[in-house]
């Protein structure tokens, strides 16, 4: 076994004479370096702080009366990223339920044992997964950094130097051309690694780079054929119903999330999916069902989101149930309080039972409230902000719903484009407010444009990029904005020296361009401009 003595490890496990046994176990295993969590919470609470090696967790936490289950717990360290990459997550259980083991493995931790177990079976585990860590670390801390480019080439030359763990070097390649929005490269090594060995989560790759290149039909029958192979690999459930919502098929994509939420009932984020898509589609009771399981199982959470308390108001207020969303209020009321994301969300919630009970004065009151309190507010969804402003229409709030809006398009992370917000105001009848609301966009986008050629002027090209690049987010089919920013990502490699990603936005900016007007005069001297810049520093095109 490999040295184990400065590995640290925490024991999350809600039974003292457990922990003491596994306390145990780990010393006779040379590991010393010990702590214990009782629930999810206390676990949570201790990664915030600082990291360990290894994560030994029991399944059953205790999650019906007191806290998470184990399978909730490791869903919010990965979206969190509490944990990384390197952190060896082993999960222990007893459990004979089907449903909860398939939700444990699904999310793919290091390892799982079922119980009991020996203290050779545990040393035995935890040391497979550091001699497999050790292998991956140098591509994982690539990763970490950010530069997926040379984490290609460490998985490449690991491919070749450990032939037991190639196909594993390859699908992390895989996922990284994925990142990279490298379909083609992903979509080959996938179809390599199908034609020598038919595993899983290589037809579910396939699926997804035929899925990013918009083949959607190709994807639906790769996946409805994985799902029947596969009828217990869930993930393959979720790209399928999201194929089903591109391809507009709605009522086939909520058939498929609840076929795995009946395989698989433990999943949060796919109980939202749910409820939303059965919202979308009338099926109030499904949204019901849905999103009353969502609240409760995330009711123990170190993260626990007030949109699922509005979301379910909703859902009882489309339903006609006042008593129960009034109760769903004040439960977010009396368990969530003291930031401005549950103060937005309260209000909001608030806003729909008066509209309901037809006070539409105290209605307009509350959507007031929300809308201050976005100020202050942080991660509150696109489409929670949408349906403010959508709100505020409703109750002549004319002014609110722009000013949202209008900080909604200039979020920094946002998605929300000119001709988007433009559409919400189309789709509520209110015409001069589009034009308003494009009107000014169009001068803070023209603004945004001196102020990139002001820098460039100046030198300061990553400023000149970087302005450049806010205003693409507004109108990201701009000519004039595209044909700019892609001159100023050439002027700074050219001057700066050359970057790899910088000259992909390039690229992909110019291929942009190409698909608005190919015959533009402009795109050929771009593209003589980038080869040149390519052979100053000897790349190949």
């Amino acid at each position: 076994m490999p040295d184990t003595s400065d590995l640290s490890v925490l024991i999350v496990d809600p039974n003292p004479s457990m922990r003491g046994n596994l306390h145990n176990m780990l010393n006779q295993a040379a590991i010393t370096k010990v702590e214990y969590a009782v629930n999810s919470g206390t676990a949570i609470r201790l990664l915030m702080k600082k990291p360990f090696d290894i994560i030994l967790c029991e399944y059953d936490l205790g999650s019906g009366t007191d806290g998470q289950d184990g399978q909730q717990l490791l869903e919010d360290l990965r979206h969190h990223k509490l944990i990384g990459l390197w952190t060896i997550f082993i999960m222990l259980t007893s459990e004979a339920i089907h449903s909860k083991v398939i939700s444990a493995a699904e999310l793919t931790p290091s390892d799982y044992i079922l119980k009991p177990f020996t203290v050779d079976v545990l040393s035995g585990r935890i040391a497979r997964a550091i001699e497999r860590r050790a292998i991956f670390l140098p591509t994982y801390q690539l990763i970490d950094k950010g530069d997926l480019r040379e984490a290609v080439k460490s998985c490449r030359a690991a491919e070749l130097q450990h032939p037991r763990l190639a196909a594993d070097f390859t699908r992390l390649r895989a996922e990284l051309h994925i990142a990279l929005d490298e379909w083609k490269e992903a979509e080959q090594l996938y179809a390599d690694m199908l034609a020598t060995r038919p595993m899983a989560w290589a037809h579910l790759g396939l699926a997804r780079t035929l899925f990013e290149q918009q083949r959607h039909e190709d994807a639906q029958e790769a996946l409805m054929e994985l799902v029947e192979t596969y009828p217990r690999f869930m993930a393959a459930y979720d790209l399928l119903a999201q194929n089903h919502e591109a391809m507009g098929q709605q009522i086939q994509a909520k058939k498929v999330l609840e076929d795995a939420v009946a395989i698989s009932p433990h999943m949060v984020r796919r109980l939202r999916h749910l409820g939303g898509i059965a919202f979308d589609t009338g099926d109030i009771g499904a949204a019901e069902r849905a999103y009353k399981q969502v609240v409760t199982k995330a009711k123990y959470s170190e993260f626990r989101d007030p949109e699922d308390h509005v979301n379910l108001v909703k859902t009882l207020v489309k339903k006609g149930d006042a008593p129960q969303a009034s109760g769903v209020l004040r439960d977010m009321e009396r368990s969530l309080r003291g930031s401005a994301n549950v103060e937005a969300c309260r209000a909001i919630s608030a806003a729909m039972l008066h509209e309901l009970s037809g006070n539409d004065v105290a209605a307009a009151s509350e959507l007031q409230l929300a809308a201050a309190a976005l100020d202050t507010a942080r991660g509150l969804s696109t489409q929670l902000k949408v349906g403010l402003v959508q709100s505020c229409l409703k109750n002549n709030l004319e002014q609110a719903a722009s000013e949202v809006m209008m900080k909604l398009v200039n979020e920094a992370d946002s998605d929300v484009t000119m001709e988007a917000a433009v559409d919400v105001f189309e789709k509520a009848g209110r015409h001069d407010l589009a034009q308003g609301m494009g009107q000014q966009i169009t001068h803070q986008v023209q603004e945004l444009m001196q102020d990139a050629a002001s820098k460039s002027e100046s030198g300061e090209l990553k400023g000149a990029v970087f302005v450049l690049r806010q205003a693409l987010r507004k109108t990201p089919g701009n000519l004039p904005v595209l044909f700019a920013s892609v001159d100023a990502i050439l002027r700074q490699l050219n001057m700066l020296g050359w970057e790899a990603p910088l000259a992909e936005q390039a690229q992909h900016q110019m291929q942009m361009i190409r698909k608005i007007d190919p015959r533009h005069p402009q795109l050929e001297s771009l593209k003589q401009q980038y080869a040149a810049t390519q052979h100053k520093y000897g790349i190949a095109s």
